[in-house]
């Protein structure tokens, strides 16, 4: 039995990669649906100004360390979590599951190009699973009963959803219910890289925590606020949370 984290005002599972999948798996037999989130700096920092996301991620079922600074700063704050979980590294993974287990997947997000992409990349590389469905994340807030419709009748066991924060999120907490996906993955960029528009860093940069700092350099003028502000904004609330602790 695993234990949740209290880390950043939210609850985090202390899971590694193949503990997640394994809970998934549970997850999807069970049928119930479940929103699943990855924490990471850059969201801690949204929390503290957005309450809304706060509720969200702290009423999600699954929830899990995407960033390297959040492993960093629960051995800090003497809350250690074991493994980072990135929101990709889990996709990829629960797509092989899918191809073992014939799961029913449905992507929903990034642009009509993009999405393609993804479709044709995944059914080629995983031949046994089933895409019953995709979309582009470009609809109009009155074209949304019918893409909850749309996913609803694919019946899809997994979705993902291509969307940036905290937009995925209010999405997928507001339509939750509608959808009756067991499972329900807010994937950010993630679609972006496995149609090859972006890519990541090398591993030796991912493991010492500088992921940020490549996709800064590939994008300077959208990510400069988000990961310098953000990132320092991030450090400040990791003491002030160390003193509190200490006082």
């Amino acid at each position: 039995m695993y234990k949740r984290v209290h880390l950043f005002n939210c609850y985090i599972d202390n899971l590694n990669m193949d503990e997640t999948i394994s809970k998934v798996n549970e997850i999807i037999i069970e049928r119930k649906p479940v929103q699943h989130v990855v924490v990471n700096a850059s969201k801690v920092v949204l929390m503290q100004k957005d309450k809304k996301l706060n509720e969200i991620i702290k009423s999600c079922a699954l929830v899990n360390a995407d960033g390297q600074s959040i492993i960093w700063a629960s051995k800090i704050l003497n809350r250690p979590i074991k493994e980072r979980v990135t929101g990709i590294d889990l996709m990829i993974q629960l797509l092989k599951l899918a191809d073992k287990k014939h799961y029913n997947i449905f992507l929903l997000g990034a642009k009509e190009e993009v999405v393609n992409k993804v479709a044709k990349k995944i059914t080629s590389e995983y031949p046994n699973l089933n895409l019953v469905g995709y979309k582009d994340g470009y609809f109009k807030e009155d074209e949304n009963e019918q893409v909850v419709t749309f996913i609803n009748k694919s019946k899809p066991d997994i979705l993902f959803v291509g969307i940036s924060s905290p937009k995925k999120e209010y999405w997928l907490s507001e339509n939750l219910s509608k959808l009756g996906v067991p499972f329900c993955m807010g994937v950010g960029g993630s679609f972006d890289v496995i149609a090859g528009e972006t890519k990541r860093a090398p591993n030796w940069m991912q493991s010492i925590g500088l992921e940020w700092f490549y996709r800064l350099i590939q994008e300077p003028k959208r990510m400069w606020k988000r990961y310098l502000i953000g990132n320092l904004k991030f450090c400040l609330y990791v003491l002030k949370q160390l003193f509190i602790k200490n006082k």
